[in-house]
């Protein structure tokens, strides 16, 4: 969930802790204080009367900052910050209750104490299950730990490790190629482990920024923006869903290879192989550039398996860079973007119907899909549920094994020559809803972008599909889009897009307008062809009771020029304000949208929502 979303659902004091750590930072000169202080001087009272959209845009420019403020906290080994970051940052388990936190920690600590039994039984035992290099890196690493831990004793001390001595041991594991969860369980054969109370855990944590937690709903929140600095710090440079995505497309020899190379039961089958490889947490990188390659391998060879990887199975092509370092660097790149992205690629509608077929041709899937991402829920394939969680379509099909696609392929009549994911994924694309979801796209004639949501158009047929959409919003809204009525008052000079019949001979214009450079700023050439609108309703005898010209935005100039206007009764409304209006309108309690709401200047999109939610 992001972060202004979840700022909207959190009281003032829920946000209090989050706010004062901004604060501080901001009182200490940020390198982007500028941008920062055109937000703030809006408002006298400082950042806490500062909105929610805003708090999120500082939130976005003292990032590093805010990095670094985290990571000092982490570099207190003590403090188990590395357990509740992993726990944190697995997909699943941005929205947790209280309970659940608690059940995930408790099961976390636990499983530690018992790999730690093992972890030290390979290091100080004769005999060792692990390759002897594998050996030789863990006590080697176990050994710096120690004489790091310990030195400190032997000066009269607390025995603690420095920023310094940390710096070197994150150098250490990384040249001996050990996981995340190699060096997690090494730490803890030396340093001291007790579980402690989850809501002490909590409260640390809502102090230091991490999360938010809501009393009333005793559940505790993570922003995707905040997973994304967590996940920096502990060096995973993917998103779990999409490391999966990778090592699926991988062949079974590779995947056993990886298997081996870190001690994984040889027995498990791959699906099982791949979930304990994640669990691992190996470096995307490393594994990349060494793991996947014959041990042999040359690094032209290198170059072509991470081509052909991307290209062949990944479906993506053009790679960046020219080394192997930058053509990795380009992987994850891609998958930071589409991290980011809120689109889902096929309609909110198309999402629901593939969950419900899902269940009813493999009705094991939910259970699968609680269990991988740790869901607390009964009953998880819903699309707005799963949406909250930051889990799209192509994350829920990355988990079904070949033979699982088939069977779904076949039982619902899905094409099965090429990608079975793909041609799923085209099969529930439901075009109607997904033009709507990428409404404010064709507003802005935003080609690159429509095609990356999987829309192909013309460029010359935006303009009437712009006309088309709003057609299809209105009517949604509850108005009576008159056609035959604007057909008969319309003229070959001069043709209005839109025509609202309120009833009594009362009407509403409105006007669309997609343009591809930002800010849109015509006012001289809009307002006459508006003002011909305007005469020719009135010479057919009906009232105006309001003008509406939609656009993806328009200019300060364009703004003031509507605001001398006397002649029109006219409102502009921002394509993404009316597609946010719209779908807040479809959970409300009225059956056409009260007018009056639009009596601004420029649509207060805050405002309206407020009214529809009461």
């Amino acid at each position: 969930m992001k972060l202004e979303n979840i700022l909207d659902r959190m009281g003032s004091l829920e946000k209090n802790s989050f706010i004062k750590i901004i604060d501080g930072i901001i009182s200490n000169n940020p390198k982007n204080k500028k941008e920062i202080e055109k937000i703030l001087i809006a408002s006298d009272k400082g950042i806490k009367s500062v909105d929610n959209q805003n708090i999120t845009n500082i939130f976005l420019l003292i990032q590093d900052e805010f990095t670094k403020h985290i990571f000092e906290a982490f570099q207190e080994v003590s403090s188990q910050f590395d357990i509740l970051i992993d726990i944190i940052i697995r997909d699943g388990n941005c929205i947790m209750k209280q309970d659940w936190f608690s059940r995930l920690y408790e099961n976390e600590i636990k499983s530690i104490k018992i790999k730690i039994k093992d972890v030290k039984s390979e290091i100080d035992g004769e005999k060792s299950e692990l390759s002897f290099n594998r050996n030789r890196d863990y006590k080697i690493y176990y050994s710096c730990l120690k004489t790091a831990y310990f030195n400190d004793i032997e000066a009269n001390r607390e025995a603690k490790i420095s920023s310094d001595e940390l710096s070197i041991m994150l150098t250490l594991s990384k040249v001996l190629g050990l996981s995340q969860e190699d060096v997690k369980l090494i730490n803890y054969t030396i340093l001291p482990i007790k579980k402690l109370e989850v809501l002490d855990v909590i409260n640390e944590l809502k102090n230091l920024g991490v999360l938010f937690f809501s009393k009333k709903e005793n559940t505790v929140y993570i922003a995707d923006e905040m997973v994304k600095i967590l996940r920096t710090i502990r060096k995973k440079e993917v998103a779990p869903k999409y490391y999966r995505r990778t090592l699926k497309v991988l062949r079974d020899p590779i995947i056993n290879q990886i298997a081996r190379n870190h001690s994984i039961d040889r027995s498990l089958d791959i699906s099982s192989k791949i979930e304990m490889i994640l669990k691992q947490g190996i470096s995307f990188s490393h594994l990349l550039a060494f793991e996947i390659h014959k041990p042999d391998a040359t690094l032209t060879e290198k170059k072509k398996t991470l081509n052909d990887l991307c290209e062949t199975s990944l479906s993506l092509n053009n790679l960046k860079g020219s080394t192997l370092e930058e053509k990795i660097g380009s992987l994850i790149a891609h998958f930071e973007e589409i991290e980011q992205d809120e689109k889902v690629g096929i309609s909110i509608d198309g999402f629901e119907k593939m969950l419900v077929e899902l269940n009813v041709t493999l009705p094991k899937l939910n259970k699968q899909l609680k269990a991988i991402f740790e869901l607390q829920e009964e009953f998880v394939l819903k699309a707005e549920f799963l949406l909250d969680f930051n889990i799209k379509p192509r994350d829920i099909l990355d988990l079904l094994t070949k033979n699982d696609l088939g069977v779904f392929i076949k039982a619902n009549g899905i094409k099965q020559r090429g990608d079975d994911i793909l041609n799923i994924l085209e099969h529930y694309k439901d075009v109607e809803n997904l033009y709507l979801e990428n409404y404010a796209n064709v507003g802005y004639r935003n080609l690159n972008g429509l095609k990356e949501n999987g829309i192909i158009i013309r460029e010359a047929e935006l303009g009437l599909k712009f006309e088309e959409l709003t057609k299809v919003i209105f009517n949604g809204l509850g108005f009576n889009v008159d056609e035959s009525l604007k057909n008969s008052i319309n003229t070959q000079k001069d043709m209005m897009d839109i025509l609202l019949n309120i009833g009594n001979n009362e009407v509403i214009i409105v006007e669309c307008k997609s343009v591809k450079e930002k800010g849109y700023n015509k006012f001289s050439t809009v307002s006459r062809q508006l003002k011909s609108y305007q005469n020719l309703a009135l010479k057919n005898d009906l009232r105006i009771v309001k003008i509406l010209l939609i656009a993806p935005e328009f200019s300060d100039d364009f703004v003031t020029d509507c605001e001398l206007d006397i002649e029109m009764n006219l409102t502009l409304v921002k394509a993404e304000s009316l597609s946010n209006i719209y779908n807040a309108f479809k959970s409300s309690k009225y059956d056409v949208f009260p007018h009056i709401l639009f009596r601004d200047v420029v649509v207060n999109e805050e405002r309206i929502l407020k009214a529809l939610s009461k």
